[in-house]
């Protein structure tokens, strides 16, 4: 069986929140001293996100219209078996990947995008403002929002912005107003060019660009891609599938493996099986692969930080490379982030989340190894889950063991090029410098 597919009655009705199932109770975001971040946080989010933000029920039912608009663009998504990797690697290993590359927009980030769009609409807002490193979230939201009537400004980490061209395009068609972050478009962004003029711009940067747009304009509110807990929580309609498939080729998972920036494809397609182990009904192992540019899992502190370089928003506690940090410039600009899910930093604090950094040059060679076997360009965020994919396969080869491999492709690399076309001619830098 190389596809598996399920029809659009068995998208997900319900997205599973994991806080009251998480093995300590989550440390709550803080005010920073003399501040209260927390208080403006209604000004900013939209009612049915901070809702979903704090909630404590285990499943939360998907709006008609979000789960329809998922149907329209392409959920539920196929699994693959990826044999002709398989068979190139020459390993006993069962290797299955999912197919989140196939929406419109090339990546998971549509599933957070729709229901964030929707509860805004709800709001009555004219406008979002977000951030976003390689463009995937941006063209997600922008086009989430064309499809709820409302307004999208994107800040685009500036090095991104420059690498990828075709995602400026992109956003463009579906409505989304673009800026390279820093920008001269806010007073902390020109503040930023005032002190580094060609600041390759980071994550954190973007944020803050988009919190203070969105505090400063009524009827604006903000809206985040990854780590926040309702992102995460959108994004399980990515594991719930793959447990639906993985029952109908009657398999169990022995690791799921997933790239790792803030948390948002791995949290969505893990979560339902981190779960079974949770509940001790399971012995699944959980690989989380980070670039060794931004080793935030693996060198980061467990501490309270704020999630943008400014310090517009609380604080939260999670792994933390410090909200000062900028990344070298890797292709993998999803990936490019100082810290990590608050949900995902207590999971791999207790143990149940496996880190593992990665450098820019073998994850490149390991999507071409991919792209070669089964046909796909992968992102270059989803080059990390592959190679560590690969390494496990390897060690199966060498024990023997037919162990069952899911990872999921969070996003295509056809705008990407430029990335492989440097590797391929041995012009990539290496992690960046």
């Amino acid at each position: 069986m190389y596809k598996i597919e399920l029809s659009s009655d068995d998208v997900p009705k319900k997205w599973y929140n994991i806080n009251p199932d998480l093995p300590g109770e989550l440390p709550p975001p803080m005010n920073s001293e003399g501040k209260n971040q927390i208080e403006s946080l209604p000004q900013i989010f939209s009612k049915g996100v901070l809702e979903q933000e704090f909630a404590q029920e285990r499943y939360i039912t998907i709006p008609k219209k979000v789960r329809d608009l998922y149907m329209r663009m392409g959920r539920p998504s196929p699994l693959f078996r990826a044999k002709a990797l398989e068979e190139l690697l020459n390993t006993p290993a069962k290797i299955y990947y999912k197919r989140e590359d196939m929406s419109p927009t090339g990546s998971h980030k549509l599933n957070s995008a729709i229901p964030q769009a929707y509860y805004a609409q709800k709001d009555g807002v004219e406008r979002l403002t977000t951030e976003t490193g390689a463009g995937q979230w941006g063209t997600a939201l922008s086009l989430a929002c064309s499809q709820m009537d409302i307004d999208c400004t994107v800040y685009m980490v500036k090095v991104s912005f420059d690498q990828k061209p075709f995602r400026k395009a992109i956003m463009e068609i579906y409505g989304g107003e673009l800026y390279p972050s820093p920008s001269a478009h806010t007073e902390f962004g020109k503040k930023v060019l005032a002190e580094t003029p060609d600041h390759p711009g980071s994550l954190g940067i973007a944020i803050s660009e988009a919190i203070e747009d969105a505090l400063a304009n009524e009827n604006v509110y903000y809206s985040l891609g990854s780590v926040l807990n309702h992102v995460m929580l959108h994004q399980t309609v990515i594991g719930q599938e793959v447990k639906t498939q993985l029952e109908i080729a009657e398999e169990e998972p022995d690791m799921l493996i997933g790239c790792v920036g803030g948390g948002s494809n791995f949290a969505g397609f893990s979560y339902p099986f981190i779960k079974d182990k949770l509940d001790g009904n399971s012995d699944c192992k959980f690989i989380a692969v980070e670039p060794s540019t931004c080793p935030t899992l693996t060198k980061g502190s467990y501490d309270y930080d704020f999630g943008d370089t400014e310090g517009l928003t609380p604080l939260l506690k999670m792994f933390s490379l410090g909200h000062d940090f900028v990344a070298p410039s890797v292709h993998a600009g999803g990936l490019r982030y100082h810290g990590m899910s608050p949900q995902i930093s207590l999971l791999t604090k207790e143990g149940y989340i496996e880190p593992r950094s990665v450098h820019q040059n073998e994850v490149f060679k390991a999507g071409i190894t991919f792209a070669k076997s089964e046909g796909v360009v992968p992102a270059p965020e989803s080059t990390h889950a592959i190679k560590a994919v690969i390494d496990e396969a390897k060690k199966c080869k060498e024990t023997g063991e037919e162990k069952t491999i899911v990872f999921n492709l969070s996003g295509h690399g056809l705008l990407d090029l430029t990335g492989y076309d440097k590797y391929i001619h041995n012009d990539l830098e290496v992690d960046g410098k």
